[in-house]
């Protein structure tokens, strides 16, 4: 052990102590950051655990605000008519705002006043959430396709069906929608740019709250207290997203224009493709939190007093029992020194390459971003996984993911960080537990695959119009005898169900003749392509009518698919075990005065090459399962209508459980890099410090954190004494 650490007494002077680590006497006993006294002693508590407080609070919402955005994205598809991958590319501007910078932020930020950064990045947050709900009050009212009139009138009778010229046309050369007036205006800027462009402003105002705020718990608090803290604040981030799935049921339950239009006059429901939810409306709630989060950080101080147990051991707060090269252990960051600006930049490249050739630090780098390719991507489309493919609503979609998985997660993540403070795990002992859990829960998601549903019954898409299963993804599929006599479009979408429990894509493609009532109350009768299927299948005739709305004819999907929920939640629980050993795992396998930047390179790391491109190839992926699209008033094609149930399942897991196989395979070379590692400071400890570090613990057996420092880099005396 380098003589740095230890303490002497001045002759003169019994009362005391000389460090002879200068950079550490001119801080740890500066009047704004000296150690915790018997009379200070409930200060420096108090002050810590307002910064938790108000940094679980700030947690809190960038959460809500993150999972609403993710709750929305079927909203924004209908909204915007725009595919899954293009919603994929506004998903992954959060992270591109993260990009433009994260790395300053982490590097100078940790050199500055921490809490005012974290002020002015929620004050951003705030700005870009408020933007992003926008275009709700500049693009006009939605409109969607309907054949159906809101008549008050329910006895005037409406024929669904056009008049026809003699000689029915091909398939081919059906008449489309033609573009509408006012579509011109509303093409000549697409409204989506604004929620790109305000998801951005929330990726840079999110920036320093991470990295800024654990490296400062994480110097201030007790050394044995540190885990759980971190524990503590990662838990209130998950449950930041359960309010979040929440506000995103609600409002999707609320109709988009509510206050503005008849609903009387709404002729769909929250279960048809077409309809559109409130999604602006939790844009504003979420914003509102998001700036008054900011308010407490502005009363914090920079720095905090040093707990007993870290002037005991002579360490400073950013050398907290780190892996690191034994030579460069006297050398004291600190992080409260005046900045000088111009010596940070130069001290920036070389501190880089410092960090990267940490071959620990880059195989965890690695391992990390492939799974978080796999779990962005899966979590991104998993409310949209469970309204395709189980048939849900989105409000109901998003009600399941906040109260049932979502809490899973969070006590998941909460009982990692207990059972890293009680079993006290040692470096290895937390990557070893932390890779456990994850491939349990790899092995429980295989089950997934079992779980799987049929498809709807289409009309000319999932099934001919004769009742034979069949996918087609051809226009022409959708026309057949039944409907020739009717100038019907095959790029409408306004669904019915037939007394047969068939679905057709609009009245006219059903053959129906005429129609009564208005609104949701449609019924439209005479339908003959209803009566060429019951025919087809033996089912004799009936009345031939179809109503408002598809069919729910997906029995099977029911009984399985509270199998699914659980399974869900149990997996989600068990990896989750490992996020804060992970976490922990993260800041101790670099050197002390990396600390903050190492915490904000992975966050810029995993959110570059994962939280960008993750969203946007899932979606593109997902939408070759596309089966019918839906298209633009002005032309040009919109969001998806129906998907193919059994490719979607397919890709959607597949992706998701092929990378984590990838990610798994790294994690032999990262635990054999580990375990070299360790050994080798156990011996550097052992020839260069092992007496001093004897001594010291004979003269000071209270010192907790040197205690912890030596089982740390794996630091035996009783070996010792032995060999």
């Amino acid at each position: 052990m380098p003589r740095n650490f230890i303490r002497e007494t001045s002759p003169k002077e019994n009362d005391i102590f000389l460090w002879r680590m200068d950079p550490l006497a001119k801080e740890g006993w500066s009047p704004g950051n000296r150690p915790c006294s018997s009379r200070g002693q409930r200060s420096c508590c108090s002050n810590l655990k307002m910064f938790l407080a108000a940094l679980s609070f700030a947690y809190f919402a960038k959460a809500l605000s993150g999972s609403y955005m993710k709750s929305t994205i079927t909203q924004l598809e209908r909204r915007f008519d725009i595919p899954s991958y293009l919603i994929g590319v506004i998903d992954g501007s959060f992270e591109i705002g993260n990009l433009l910078v994260i790395a300053f932020v982490s590097y100078f930020g940790a050199k500055l006043h921490r809490p005012k950064i974290i002020a002015i990045g929620c004050l951003l947050m705030s700005i870009g959430t408020f933007l992003i709900a926008m275009p709700h009050f500049i693009i006009g009212r939605y409109k969607f396709e309907t054949s159906i009139r809101s008549s008050v009138n329910s006895t005037n009778n409406l024929s669904p069906c056009p008049a026809s010229s003699p000689d029915p046309l091909p398939a081919g050369d059906r008449p489309s929608i033609l573009p509408s007036a006012g579509c011109v205006r509303e093409s000549s800027f697409s409204m989506w740019i604004y929620v790109f462009l305000g998801n951005v402003l929330r990726g840079i105002g999110e920036t320093p709250v991470q990295p800024l705020g654990i490296s400062y718990i994480d110097d201030y608090a007790r050394e044995e207290n540190a885990a759980f803290y971190i524990g503590c604040v990662q838990t209130i981030s998950i449950i930041g997203p359960v309010f979040g799935y929440l506000l995103g049921s609600l409002c999707a339950k609320i109709y988009v224009d509510i206050g503005f239009v008849d609903m009387d006059s709404i002729t769909i429901t929250p279960g048809d493709a077409r309809w559109v939810g409130a999604w602006w409306l939790g844009y504003l709630i979420a914003g509102v939190i998001t700036l008054l989060s900011a308010i407490p950080f502005w009363f914090l101080p920079k720095s905090l007093p040093m707990p007993e147990t870290r002037r005991d051991s002579k360490c400073s707060p950013e050398q907290s029992c780190f892996i690191k090269d034994s030579p460069h252990r006297e050398q004291k960051y600190r992080a409260e020194e005046p900045a000088n600006f111009l010596e940070m930049a130069k001290e920036f490249l070389p501190s880089l390459k410092n960090l990267f050739g940490n071959p620990v630090y880059f195989i965890y780098l690695c391992v990390t971003i492939i799974q978080f390719n796999s779990l962005i991507g899966m979590v991104t489309y998993k409310p949209k996984y469970i309204e395709q493919h189980y048939g849900q609503s989105a409000s109901r979609a998003n009600f399941l993911m906040g109260v049932i998985n979502i809490p899973a997660v969070a006590l998941g993540i909460f009982s990692g960080g207990v059972i890293m403070k009680k079993f006290k795990l040692s470096i290895m002992g937390a990557a070893k537990f932390a890779f456990g859990t994850s491939l349990l829960g790899y092995f429980l998601s295989l089950f997934f695959f079992a779980m799987g549903c049929e498809n709807s019954k289409f009309a000319g898409i999932t099934m001919s119009y004769k009742g034979v299963d069949g996918i087609s993804y051809h226009e022409r599929a959708l026309f057949a005898d039944c409907n020739s006599g009717c100038l019907c479009s095959g790029k409408e979408w306004d669904p019915v169900c037939g007394e047969n429990g068939m679905t057709y894509i609009s009245p006219c493609l059903a053959g129906c003749q005429s129609s009564s009532g208005s609104g949701k109350s449609t019924v439209f009768e005479h339908c003959r392509c209803v009566a060429a299927a019951m025919a087809a299948t033996g089912a004799g005739s009936g009345n031939l009518t179809a109503t408002v709305g598809h069919c729910q004819d997906r029995e099977g999907c029911d009984r399985v698919f509270p199998y699914f929920l659980a399974l869900s939640v149990i997996s989600s629980f068990i990896i989750s075990l490992g996020g804060t050993p992970g976490y922990v795992l993260l800041i101790r396998c670099i050197k002390p005065e990396f600390k903050s930047l190492a915490l904000g390179l992975h966050t810029l790391a995993t959110r570059t090459l994962a939280g960008i491109p993750a969203p946007i190839y899932f979606g593109a992926i997902i939408d070759t399962t596309c089966l019918k699209w839906g298209h633009k008033r002005c032309g040009g094609r919109g969001a998806c209508r129906i998907y193919n149930t059994t490719a979607y399942r397919i890709v959607y897991l597949g992706l998701t459980l092929g990378l984590r196989t990838i990610s798994f395979f790294l994690c032999v070379p990262g635990f054999l890099l580990l375990q070299t590692h360790i050994r080798k400071e156990e011996k550097s400890a052992l020839e260069n410090g092992g007496s001093e570090v004897e001594s010291l613990r004979k003269e000071e057996p209270n010192s907790l954190h040197c205690d912890q420092f030596l089982q740390s880099t794996g630091y035996n005396p009783d070996r010792e004494t032995r060999l």
